[in-house]
């Protein structure tokens, strides 16, 4: 039965990584399609392959998502269903705001529900680890990326202001390219490693692994592998969103946006081992980006329908994976 368990949480993370890829795949790409750097098919195959490149640099937000809860004192097959629970709660979410086209974080969404299912269960949470590397990252790394994407357009305005706009466009939609895969491979270094710490938490929980371990391999190739494959399916609904209903991009401003939220997600990853959002980074920085053009140029009825889904994320994925557990719990031992 624990084998059982173990390997329908691996199966289930591994189900969340494929919908956090087609669910975020609107984030490395939606800029340079709508600008028509890239065609869909070609950004989609793109961010694919970075995604899975980038799931392969670094294992430091795996080891801060495996550390957020501990199941010590349960048996190991509940330790392993308040895990599951966790991972449910968090596909149920994403797949709500994909359905209704909301950018949400699904970074956020897997915290809330490991959060919420190990609140349901009396299991440990691990609140400086949530305030420390989730929380105050959650906040401020929107705010980081929304004015750096605002002071980078400018300084573009003011150095190329002389320029031929039809050349400075040009020039820009190909630097799009580059652009565009930095943040896919921001993305993967991210957003696969939280995955791959919740398998990890269930290896310990199982006692397959110590929390001072390195990952295994199969880990992190299988989850690079579902991340990239998700992520190649597409997220069309979230990408009309992305690129279109929050502002119409040029492309100095979408390459702005990405090359910002590339380096936010790099450095959050390496100095801070933080697992933070890749949509709330992008999506402030494209605001920041087309707050440059004048204010009223960002459609802020988008804009607070995106942060309400931002906000709601991490008490709803919470409330999902704690009913889960509640419902598991009718038929546990």
């Amino acid at each position: 039965m624990e084998l059982a368990i173990l390997i329908g949480v691996v199966v289930v993370a591994l189900a969340f990584d494929y919908t956090n890829g087609f669910h975020d795949a609107a984030n490395a790409i939606a800029t340079s399609i709508s600008t028509r750097a890239l065609t869909p098919r070609v950004a989609l195959t793109l961010a694919a392959v970075m995604n899975f490149v980038g799931a392969l640099l670094g294992q430091k937000v795996a080891h801060t998502v495996s550390d957020t809860i501990a199941t010590d004192g349960f048996s190991v097959n509940h330790g392993l269903t308040i895990v599951l629970c966790g991972l449910l709660g968090a596909i149920i979410w994403n797949l709500t705001t994909w359905w209704f086209g909301l950018p949400s974080s699904s970074s956020h969404a897997l915290i809330g529900g490991l959060v919420g299912s190990a609140l349901a269960s009396g299991a440990i949470v691990h609140w400086k680890t949530i305030v420390d590397k989730v929380l105050i990252p959650m906040v401020a790394s929107p705010l980081v990326g929304f004015a750096l994407a605002f002071l980078v357009m400018l300084t573009f305005m003011w150095v190329l202001r002389n320029r031929n706009p039809r050349k400075v466009s040009r020039t820009f939609r190909m630097l799009q390219t580059v652009s565009a895969a930095a943040l896919a491979l921001g993305h993967g270094l991210q957003d696969a490693q939280k995955t791959m710490g919740v398998i990890f938490l269930a290896l310990i929980t199982t006692g397959h692994a110590s929390a001072d371990d390195r990952l295994p391999l199969w880990v992190v190739l299988a989850a690079a592998g579902a991340i990239s494959a998700g992520t190649y399916s597409g997220g069309w609904r979230i990408m009309r969103t992305m690129g279109r209903k929050i502002i119409d991009l040029d492309p100095a401003r979408g390459f702005s946006a990405e090359s910002v939220g590339a380096a936010v997600l790099y450095t959050t990853a390496y100095a801070f081992q933080a697992p933070i959002s890749t949509t709330h980074v992008i999506t402030s920085a494209i605001m920041g980006a087309g707050a440059t053009r004048r204010l009223s140029a960002v459609r802020w009825g988008m804009a607070r329908s995106i942060i309400t889904a931002w906000v709601l994320t991490f008490p709803m994925a919470g409330l999902a994976a704690a009913l889960c557990y509640a419902i598991a719990h009718l038929f546990l031992p």
